[in-house]
């Protein structure tokens, strides 16, 4: 490609660049207004008092629950809606079936749904005077002010992203290559495992890391069905809203500090696994337009 070709597919618009310049100058004050202050603001507060409160603050019985109780929702929840969002993205775009259109509206209702209502859903189903309270009561098991609760409400919140990260890239790379898998001879779960699994394993990461992040960081739902115990169903979002509400802020932006970390990290880890999708893209365009159909023979 000469200079010239390069220097031409390089730009991209033709505003003058004053125009160029505004627009920039108010996404960058956007950003720092909306989200940098706000988080050194997070920090500052609770680092207030010294490392030796904020360690204090997040070595204290109730926060180290809350931190547990935050991690045991997350790794259930999350590979509950791995399943569920593969199967969901399965169903939708590999095949055809009347009901096909409710069945995504059906995906995207968490989206719609405020996730109060959604906590408000379970207790109304697994509450004392629910319509399986009676029963539930009965057999000594608990849903709602336990972990069964926040875990559903959670999954139900969280449900969307992985499903809706999936269903267009399937959507897009059609059945070509599963039918011409079963053609040679491979059964369906050689399809899945070798054909369809890494063609969408990116997406599949993508949308894991934005069900985790959403899922330690609820608050709605998690709020209405966990009864906000101290020590046994208080998630950290909800231990920071009662720290805040007793006046002990330190303590409050300390676990905040932590939550905040998390989604620092949860963007790295985003940003990681774009890098290195479009690394991967770029590699096997240069290598070939064409990516060979490789079905493993069962052991």
């Amino acid at each position: 490609m000469s200079t010239t070709n390069l220097a031409a597919t390089r730009v991209t618009t033709t505003e003058a660049p004053w125009v160029r310049w505004t627009l920039t100058a108010i996404a960058l004050a956007f950003l720092l207004l909306f989200l940098l202050l706000p988080l050194a603001a997070v920090f500052t507060e609770a680092l207030r008092k010294g490392a030796g409160a904020y360690l204090d603050a997040l070595r204290e019985p109730d926060a180290w629950a809350a931190i547990r109780l935050t991690l045991i929702t997350a790794a259930i929840a999350v590979p509950l809606n791995l399943v569920f969002g593969v199967a969901a993205a399965w169903c939708i775009a590999k095949y055809e079936f009347r009901g096909k259109a409710f069945l995504t509206t059906l995906v995207d209702l968490p989206f719609s749904v405020s996730p109060v209502v959604a906590g408000l859903i379970y207790v109304l189903m697994f509450g004392a005077q629910g319509w399986f309270g009676p029963w539930l009561a009965a057999h000594d098991i608990k849903v709602i002010f336990a972990i069964p609760g926040i875990v559903l409400a959670t999954v139900f919140v969280t449900f969307p992203f992985i499903a809706r990260e999936l269903i267009p890239l399937m959507q897009a790379q059609g059945n070509e290559e599963e039918q011409a898998a079963i053609v040679l001879g491979a059964n369906g779960w050689q399809t899945f495992f070798y054909v369809t699994l890494p063609n969408i394993k990116w997406g599949l990461i993508y949308g894991v890391i934005l069900c985790n992040a959403r899922a330690m960081g609820e608050f709605g739902a998690v709020s209405v069905v966990s009864g906000h115990i101290r020590g046994q169903t208080n998630t950290m979002p909800l231990h920071v809203e009662i720290l805040y509400n007793e006046y002990q802020s330190v303590a409050a932006f300390a676990v905040a500090s932590l939550l905040a970390l998390l989604a620092l990290v949860t963007l790295v880890i985003k940003s990681v696994v774009e890098w290195r999708h479009e690394r991967e893209m770029q590699a096997a365009g240069d290598v070939s337009p064409e990516r060979p159909l490789v079905i493993k023979e069962a052991t």
